[in-house]
């Protein structure tokens, strides 16, 4: 089921014109592979839960007042896959906290269940390309997303720490988008979002896609089946307050499910949902 990175299907540049309908999608070669060795890898060829050495999990209600609850149990790897599961179900906050002043605590219920794995203190690097192979759903209200923050967050707030979207989509909309921190502690993006409204196949999202980001002291590039989605040249950010890079430091990374992106509706139909990663692979000199 694993593709070799030689075998990734090869898109050109007219025919995702044709899906994306946008014209700034470019066809750009990427970094020379040859210089690169493979640094880390779950191939998901085992049955279980995700492998504790190289993956850990949010847990709880985490961010943007998003309604699903995080947990282990909805992350599982079987058959060469691993699924995030995101489920309708009733479910009591263990955190909750009546007197808090924080969404995250005063919530007692929530009626939705997801899962959040991420490589933090068991996986984190500066530069390097990063492949994923995913098959996501775009159901309404779905936001799978695979993507990066700096290894200090918690010690350094966001957006200070960076991140980085290398796939993201919600309500139609793909996003390759690189962000740091801007004046007053707000957030700058180097954003790109695109439709897939006008691909009219549905069963194009129904295989698998590989996601790539090519990183080094200059460079972001973010490609979806080898084209150009995003380039950010990086060599002079600095965050705004902190004055750093985030950039020139270490990452981690994300795979999730959330829901309901700007209080989105959730039709009942569509649950429960699956996200499916083949593979993810980084690679350095």
């Amino acid at each position: 089921m694993k593709n070799s990175v030689s075998s990734i299907l090869f898109f050109t540049v007219a025919f995702l014109l044709n899906i994306f309908g946008f014209t700034q999608l470019t066809s750009k070669p990427l970094i020379n592979f040859n210089e690169y060795h493979l640094v880390f890898s779950d191939e998901f060829n085992y049955t279980g839960m995700p492998d504790s050495t190289k993956w850990d999990y949010e847990i709880g209600l985490i961010r943007n007042k998003e309604p699903q609850w995080y947990q282990k149990e909805n992350a599982m790897v079987a058959n060469g896959v691993l699924t995030i599961t995101t489920k309708k179900e009733i479910k009591q906050n263990t955190y909750y906290n009546p007197n808090s002043n924080d969404w995250r605590y005063n919530t007692k219920i929530v009626k939705y269940t997801s899962a959040s794995v991420i490589s933090k203190g068991k996986f984190e690097f500066k530069y390097g390309r990063i492949q994923a192979r995913l098959k996501i759903n775009i159901a309404k209200g779905q936001w799978p997303a695979f993507w990066m923050l700096g290894a200090n967050r918690g010690a350094v707030t966001w957006p200070a720490c960076g991140e980085v979207d290398i796939m993201e989509y919600y309500r139609g909309l793909m996003h390759a988008n690189v962000a740091w921190e801007g004046n007053n502690g707000s957030s700058s993006w180097s954003a790109k979002n695109f439709s897939i409204n006008k691909y009219n196949n549905p069963d194009y999202w129904n295989v698998f896609h590989v996601w790539t980001m090519d990183w080094d002291e200059n460079y972001i590039r973010i490609y979806m089946d080898d084209t150009l989605l995003n380039e950010t040249q990086i060599t002079h950010i600095k965050n705004a307050v902190k004055g750093n890079n985030p950039f020139h430091e270490k990452f981690y990374m994300i795979i999730n499910t959330a829901l309901g992106q700007a209080n989105e509706t959730i039709p009942d139909s569509t649950l429960p949902s699956q996200y499916v990663i083949d593979y993810i692979r980084v690679y350095q000199k």
